[in-house]
């Protein structure tokens, strides 16, 4: 059979299993990495990069966590991010040469649409008026309506936005729910 999702996902719940022994043994708190552009369009993995006891990025989009992760490289006098952590397209790295732009919009127009879509409430056909790409728009609103059984699982985290994943945005995720 040929290499698949399934060998990507393992990785990743072979990386938290051992992340989460180490958390245990040594009495620490695993912090998750994903953030709310990943919780939005189902990236992040169960019992994989989910691991952890808090999320502290949760509800920060990905452009947000690169802006600060070049703000912090800016103020910090000292080499704390490595440039090529921060200038590189993001990618789980699960595979050669992967790039999350292969299976998803370029992030500055995703998190643009889910902007839109989750903290300012806007409906399709707004997204679209402003100027989105029919096809962009309606995969990343899918993406949303999907993942939402992955977000119940999902490891607590601040809230920092207008409209955080959780309470203040829950939809049904049983009986084909659009």
């Amino acid at each position: 059979m040929p290499v698949d999702a399934t060998e990507e996902n393992l990785q990743l719940r072979t990386r938290g299993a051992l992340l989460m022994a180490l958390s245990n043994k040594f009495g620490r708190l695993l912090l998750t990495t994903d953030n709310k552009s990943e919780y939005a369009v189902g990236y992040p993995t169960l019992y994989g990069d989910m691991c952890g006891g808090y999320a502290p990025i949760k509800d920060l989009y990905k452009t947000e966590v690169y802006a600060l992760a070049r703000w912090r490289k800016a103020v910090a006098g000292a080499p704390v991010i490595p440039w090529g952590v921060v200038n590189r397209p993001p990618s789980a790295e699960l595979r050669a040469d992967q790039k999350d732009q292969d299976t998803l919009p370029a992030y500055d127009v995703l998190d643009a649409v889910l902007f839109r879509y989750m903290d300012q409430e806007q409906s399709r056909d707004e997204i679209i008026a402003a100027g989105f790409a029919p096809e962009t728009v309606d995969l990343v609103l899918e993406l949303v309506r999907l993942s939402e059984w992955k977000r119940h699982q999902a490891t607590p985290g601040p809230k920092v936005s207008r409209r955080a994943f959780g309470r203040e945005r829950r939809y049904p995720i049983i009986n084909r729910y659009r």
